[in-house]
């Protein structure tokens, strides 16, 4: 932490006097070595703790090089804000760490995992990938069109949502997760159930596909990665390229049929070099705009909400924002458009300002020690679905409001349902 601070100082002082890529680098080679401490002591590549450390704190680096010229000079406070986003993550992960959890360490790590039945993990993932596919055809067909087939449409996954509906079809991003733990737990000694399961996971990412959801797709396979690596605890570094390797023409043809050329996206990103690849500017942009919407709302919000926007998923979820609108009818400050994605603690500063936001990180940090201090004894197979998760949202922390966000709170239902199926059945 103290190495955090120094950094974090030394970045603030860069910006004010304007040497910008001072400021970045300070914070990067800060979340470079946060990163890797939390590696070296637990072995763990998905470490929650660290995961976060170098998302927050490396997307701030990115953020403070001003590379576009949509980004401004932040306020004071918003520098507190994303100060205490970290402080309160991390310090209460570290004092639940010295008061009796391991962390995670590799020293004590201790092998108590017993193998858990194939057999629900099976069950779940039929049910899943056979919900989601229902799902899906039910909006194409009420709908009327599949977006992957709407080309010259730059926004047809943005209106392909039917109420209610579409949670259950995005829920197939879970399936590869699942696939992952049956083969890992050996899978079946008969080739035409093993068979059937790789069919339904071929389905489940067949679903983002079509509905050009790029981020669905890239959030699917990252998880199912984590999930790997977290079961086996493995610390190459392969197949997190290979999978990286594998999604980028993927992520390029969806990027096609969304109609969103390069000429469409650079007039969006404003970037100072407007000659900068676009592989360069788009990643950028995703992730550096968030901090500065963050800034934008700092300086524009009248008052604080009081934890009406945090609640969000239960105003959709009890159906209460259709009787009751005024719950969320709350403008949404970015500095552009078309840019809207969001930090995870946008709504947090929203609702209850510098304070909602200290407190926030500290429950993360608390929940991410408390599930990594489990893992060496975790036996139900949803608890590492459940740390994929986590770790998912933890490493995309600069992207959106994970945590105030219905479908994030649909998706662990849906995982809490899977682990009482799976301690039912499997015992």
């Amino acid at each position: 932490m103290i190495v955090y601070c120094i950094c974090y100082v030394a970045s603030y002082f860069f910006a004010r006097v304007g040497y910008d890529y001072l400021s970045g680098a300070a914070l990067i080679a800060a979340a470079g070595y946060l990163y890797y401490r939390d590696y070296r002591r637990s072995g763990n590549l998905v470490h929650l703790r660290g995961l976060f450390s170098a998302s927050w704190v490396g997307g701030q680096g990115i953020a403070c090089l001003k590379l576009s010229e949509l980004q401004s000079d932040w306020t004071l406070i918003t520098w507190a804000g994303f100060f205490l986003a970290f402080a309160g993550f991390w310090g209460a992960y570290e004092l639940l760490l010295r008061l009796g959890g391991d962390g995670g360490s590799r020293e004590r790590r201790v092998r108590s995992r017993r193998r858990a039945a194939v057999r629900p993990v099976f069950g779940c993932i039929a049910a899943v990938t056979l919900l989601s596919a229902a799902a899906f055809l039910f909006e194409a067909v009420w709908l009327g069109y599949v977006p992957a087939f709407m080309l010259g449409v730059p926004h047809a996954y943005s209106e392909f949502h039917v109420t209610g509906v579409h949670y259950l079809t995005v829920s197939c991003v879970l399936v590869p997760s699942l696939t992952v733990l049956y083969f890992l737990q050996g899978g079946s000694r008969s080739p035409g159930r093993n068979t059937v399961v790789w069919v339904l996971t071929a389905v489940s990412l067949l679903i983002p596909v079509l509905c050009v959801s790029r981020f669905q797709l890239v959030f699917s396979v990252m998880m199912a990665l984590f999930t790997y690596l977290v079961y086996t605890r493995r610390t190459e570094l392969a197949p997190a390229v290979i999978t990286v390797v594998a999604l980028i023409p993927v992520y390029v043809l969806l990027t096609v049929f969304r109609s969103h050329n390069i000429e469409y996206l650079n007039g969006i990103f404003e970037m100072k070099n407007p000659s900068m690849p676009i592989f360069i500017s788009q990643p950028y942009i995703y992730i550096a705009n968030n901090y500065e919407n963050f800034n934008c709302m700092v300086e524009a919000l009248p008052a604080h909400t009081l934890g009406l926007r945090m609640l969000f998923p239960l105003w959709t979820l009890t159906g209460l924002k259709f009787f009751y609108p005024q719950l969320i009818n709350f403008p949404i400050y970015v500095d552009k458009a078309e840019l809207t994605t969001l930090t995870m603690f946008y709504d947090a500063y929203y609702d209850f300002g510098l304070i909602g936001v200290l407190v926030f990180s500290a429950l993360l940090g608390a929940a991410a020690c408390g599930l990594v201090s489990r893992l060496p004894r975790m036996n139900n197979p949803a608890g590492y679905l459940l740390y994929a998760q986590l770790g998912a949202y933890f490493m995309l922390s600069f992207f959106t409001t994970w945590f105030s966000n219905t479908t994030t709170w649909f998706y662990f239902i849906l995982t809490g349902m899977m682990a009482f199926y799976c301690y039912w059945v499997g015992e």
